[in-house]
């Protein structure tokens, strides 16, 4: 029975804490903004968070100092660890409050956890008794029901999430490849591109002077050979001839050049695509968390949002 409750808490406190936080960017941004993690209308870390502190505190007879103090530190530890997991599995920091005094890697800080500690005790002893009051009344063979077809919908989502967050890090590390070929290009094409063409030119006019040496040989041998052969020699050296005043060895460093230049062009292209191409659940989670920062990928995270933000 314990755990039955407690999943009701978790699904109630969830959905009204994505519904606090819906109000709140409505209001701030003037549009409907789905600030959760998931799909559906829930928070899972506040179901988590609140959902542990009535579990432990609720219908105890403690001070409100005391149950200030115990609740603001569990849901401090409760949102730190949340944070610091959600960074390292999904390679991403969802929240971050590294620009507020007294916070601890920016998943915590004083100022949050003293607004959680009044936020808990509010809960405790206004909005929890009215709840677990509403939770009684539902039929214990109800509420597995819903407990269940709750669990395979949250079940669901959090895949169909985990699914599109991995998408969005193999297009950013996508983006990462593309971006060190274009800067390794925009390299050669300046100043390391003229050495390049430089020995390109140099082995050309080695080859070039091997050829002539070859052609004068051929010369000098022309008037000791037989007619027979003449005709077979001639055509050689004809050849050389070609070989030496073809455009072969002149223009070999600008069509290096302008192959670079393309394949710039079209590396540029194929990265402003993946660029303005985001999938729901990627424009969903960036409007969600619009601090959210890659832990690898930050430069192109933030190309991602400039697109879905315009």
């Amino acid at each position: 029975m314990q755990l039955y409750y407690f999943m009701l808490y978790f699904y109630v406190y969830g959905f009204i804490g994505w519904c606090t936080e819906v109000c709140y960017a409505t209001v701030r941004e003037k549009r409907f903004v789905n600030r959760g993690f998931l799909n559906g209308p829930i928070c899972p870390v506040y179901g988590v968070g609140v959902g542990i502190v009535v579990f432990l505190l609720a219908f105890k007879d403690w001070s409100i100092v005391v149950l200030y103090v115990v609740s603001a530190v569990l849901v401090t530890i409760i949102e730190g660890i949340t944070g610091y997991l959600m960074d390292k599995m999904f390679h991403h920091k969802w929240w971050d409050y590294s620009n507020q005094p007294l916070n601890i890697g920016g998943y915590v800080c004083l100022l949050f956890s003293l607004a959680w500690g009044v936020a808990c005790v509010l809960i405790v002893r206004v909005i929890h008794p009215v709840i677990y009051k509403g939770i009684e009344l539902i039929p214990v063979t109800l509420g597995s029901v819903l407990v269940v077809i709750l669990g395979i919908a949250l079940v669901a989502d959090v895949c169909t999430t985990t699914a599109g967050i991995m998408k969005l890090n193999k297009k950013l590390e996508m983006m990462e490849k593309i971006a060190i070929e274009l800067r390794e290009i925009s390299d050669l094409l300046g100043e390391n591109l003229h050495e390049n063409v430089m020995e390109t030119i140099e082995r050309s006019e080695s080859a070039k002077l091997q050829l002539d040496m070859a052609a004068s040989e051929l010369r000098e041998r022309w008037d000791a050979i037989s007619d027979e052969k003449k005709e077979c020699l001639g055509e050689r050296a004809n050849r050389i001839e070609e070989k030496l005043g073809s455009k072969l060895f002149t223009e070999n460093p600008v069509s290096i050049k302008t192959e670079l230049k393309e394949k710039y062009a079209g590396l540029k292209r194929r990265y402003e695509e993946l660029s303005e191409r985001s999938s729901m659940i990627t424009r969903r989670l960036v409007e969600a968390f619009p601090r959210m920062e890659s832990r690898f990928y930050k430069e192109h995270l933030s190309e991602l949002k400039k697109y879905i933000w315009k």
